[in-house]
């Protein structure tokens, strides 16, 4: 588990010697953030946490709130199991086993699933769904684009967290009597689209997102040479000579990917790269995360790099 900060709990305000007076003193002073009803954060160490950290805690929180066993399931159970997920203002989700068409209360959003179709796995400390039931959620209740994030990451195997990876057939041997034929399809065409050689989750949504915008899907991790290896661009495009860069900013600050270098002269090497790409003949287009978050700004760059589209099924 990613170390989070310890929650405050009002509950135990005499045990660490705080009183409700104090508690709400300090929120408003900021030493404190109150994530819930009497759940609440050091200041300074929710300042410093990544937005999908900060909902990971939120997720905590609330299982502190509730006395029942409670199964956290979509968002909320793939940020337990470390699959990414598109934004970071999603409620947190838990399941409900009483056939009332689910219900939302103080930010918990509760989703009906039948018992038997439901197996719960103890992560964290949390009930979570599994891995499998997880992103079948995901891609059976949010768009497409989105969808396709935690199915690439769940093809691959997880080193960080110890996880093998998953196959499409497993995934699929999942959908059967758990969803309704129209989340079945919506499910299927997902995982058919899915792809483990996307190497991020960056990468995975800017490929879904070309692929909705009506662009030939291109190849992954593409191996590009001069006289020697250059390297492998995150897209490729046969026909028109085109790479694609995502520039996530882990390439430029995580330690595995500077290896002993600096973040300024990843920058040069990177450019370095980019130079030799182009010197072979190939167009080179880059986006970062504010390109896939703005509607049309992607499409509007692979367009004027001259990407192809796909062709209507009638012409190929």
């Amino acid at each position: 588990m990613t170390d989070l900060p310890r929650l405050v709990l009002a509950r135990e305000h005499i045990q660490q010697g705080l009183t409700p007076k104090m508690l709400a003193r300090c929120c408003n002073v900021g030493t404190l953030v109150r994530l819930r009803h009497g759940v609440y954060v050091d200041g300074a160490a929710w300042g410093a946490l990544r937005p999908w950290e900060q909902y990971r805690l939120r997720v905590q929180a609330a299982a502190e709130t509730f006395t029942a066993p409670t199964v956290f399931a979509r968002h909320s159970a793939a940020s337990v199991w470390g699959v990414p997920t598109i934004g970071h203002h999603h409620p947190v989700h838990a399941l409900t086993f009483q056939n009332d068409g689910g219900r939302s209360r103080a930010g918990v959003r509760r989703h009906y699933a039948d018992p038997a179709g439901v197996q719960a796995f103890r992560r964290d400390g949390l009930l979570v769904t599994g891995r499998v039931r997880t992103v079948l959620d995901l891609a059976a209740f949010t768009p497409f684009a989105e969808a396709v994030v935690p199915l690439d990451h769940v093809l691959r195997p997880d080193s960080a967290k110890g996880l093998p990876a998953l196959s499409k057939e497993e995934l699929l041997a999942g959908v059967q009597g758990n969803y309704t034929a129209a989340a079945a399809r919506r499910i299927a065409a997902a995982i058919e689209f899915a792809d483990p050689l996307s190497a991020s989750a960056g990468e995975s949504y800017g490929r879904a997102l070309m692929f909705a915008a009506g662009f030939e899907t291109p190849a992954l991790q593409h191996e590009i040479r001069d006289d020697s290896l250059i390297g492998y661009s995150d897209y490729y495009w046969h026909s028109a000579r085109v790479a694609g860069e995502f520039d996530g900013v882990d390439k430029y600050l995580k330690p595995e990917y500077l290896k002993g270098r600096t973040p300024s002269q990843a920058v040069v090497d990177e450019k370095y790269r980019e130079d030799r790409i182009r010197a072979t003949g190939c167009t080179v287009v880059r986006w970062v995360w504010a390109d896939l978050m703005a509607p049309g700004r992607l499409e509007r760059k692979l367009a004027a790099a001259g990407v192809p589209r796909r062709r209507a099924r009638s012409a190929r």
